[in-house]
């Protein structure tokens, strides 16, 4: 026998079985929100021109160090990993950790590798027309990168200051048979079995940053002053030094749209391994040419960047997938030598890229990037933006 419901009891019901699904929707976004720790986790098949088709998977992980307080700037730790069909492995972290109001900050870069590279040799003109192949260019590399710097705000300003430590591990091993003659790497020790070295230095950095998301920046200017020492004494097989000088500026032109633009100095001096030469040319500027494939004692870039996201109202589920899509476009230039003020090489590069946001702010990226000289297209997939 049924038992009737009183009138409270009727109403209740009735509340509870006419919600709409789309406040339920909408709470649930609102659960979401409040949390403090997001993450987006992206995998699959994949490419890089390096190291060619592969197995990878990448992770951004948003969080605020005091879940508090709403105006601290999200620490940001994206992470890579890549397994190759020849059996290499790659990880990769660049963290960009805020404490204290922001008051004190810990970026730096992590990496493991155990993959198949190439050596091209030094100096533009040895680079330039060194042949790519198994045979000739093909190593063997596996080494660990810790790279931590730790900044601390000076006063009530935009400055920061504060030390860095860099200790790796290189070995190269199974060198082509071509390799083993090249003349940079018998001079520096390399062989028919390879070569290795150990690294560690420690640094100092001055920093001036007003950008508003140090991740994906629409205004502000950054400019970082760095200088690293590595000596027999604090471990490393060779004793040299590094300068490096990185400006970046950025103007919003509009609702998600920015101009950035960037000039970049990296400088070895002393008697560097073949592993800590500066490079022209990686993920995160000159797209379009291979990891390596120049490098000397002295390297610098110029380029400028249009970003734009795509701004719709969100009316319907195209509109809002769309508002998550963004392009962008970019054009530079790289200038390598073997002293900074020497010049023997130009680079002239430009690209274009999709951007999916991923969290608020929080873009991954996909490039296609021009190697003019060597008239080569290269395919990038990462998380976060270039510079």
């Amino acid at each position: 026998m049924a038992v009737p419901l009183s009138a409270q009891e009727q109403e209740s019901a009735v509340m509870t079985d006419s919600i709409p699904a789309l406040t339920q929707k909408e709470l649930r976004k609102q659960r979401v929100a409040r949390r403090n720790f997001h993450y987006n986790i992206l995998g699959g098949p994949s490419y890089t021109p390096d190291f060619g088709v592969l197995v990878g998977g990448s992770a951004l992980m948003t969080f605020r160090m005091n879940p508090s307080d709403s105006t601290q700037l999200r620490s940001v730790v994206p992470m890579a990993i890549a397994f190759m069909f020849n059996g290499g492995i790659n990880l990769f972290s660049k963290p960009q950790l805020f404490f204290k109001g922001d008051r004190f900050r810990i970026f730096g870069k992590f990496s493991y590798k155990n993959t198949e590279e190439n050596f091209y040799g030094i100096g533009y003109k040895t680079n330039k027309d060194y042949e790519r192949s198994d045979s000739t260019s093909q190593y063997r590399y596996s080494g660990v990168q810790i790279n931590p710097w730790f900044l601390f705000r000076l006063g009530n300003s935009n400055f920061f200051a504060g030390p860095q430590i860099d200790i790796s591990y290189d070995r190269l091993s199974k060198p082509a048979k071509y390799l083993v003659e090249e003349p940079s790497y018998k001079a520096a020790g390399g062989t028919s079995e390879g070569y290795k070295n150990f690294n560690s230095g420690v640094g100092f950095l001055m920093t001036y940053d007003s950008r508003d998301v140090p991740a994906n920046a629409y205004k502000g200017l950054y400019l970082d002053f760095r200088g690293m020492m590595y000596t027999k004494f604090l471990g490393s097989d060779e004793s040299f030094y590094r300068m490096e000088i990185d400006y970046r500026q950025y103007k919003s032109l509009g609702k998600r749209k920015v101009l950035a633009w960037t000039a970049q100095s990296k400088n070895v001096f002393g008697d560097p391994p073949l592993t800590q030469y500066s490079l022209t040319g990686t993920p995160f500027d000159l797209r379009g040419y291979y990891m390596g494939q120049y490098r000397d004692k002295s390297s610098h870039v110029v380029m400028a960047e249009y970003r734009q996201m795509i701004n719709t109202d969100r009316g319907n589920w195209l509109k809002r997938m769309l508002n998550h899509v963004g392009f962008v476009a970019w054009s530079g230039c790289g200038f390598m030598g073997p002293t900074p003020g020497k010049i023997e090489g130009v680079l002239p590069n430009y690209g274009v890229g999709l951007r999916i946001e991923v969290q608020p702010r929080m873009n991954v990226r996909l490039d296609l990037g021009k190697n003019t000289v060597n008239n080569q297209t290269l395919f990038y997939f990462n998380m976060t933006e270039a510079f």
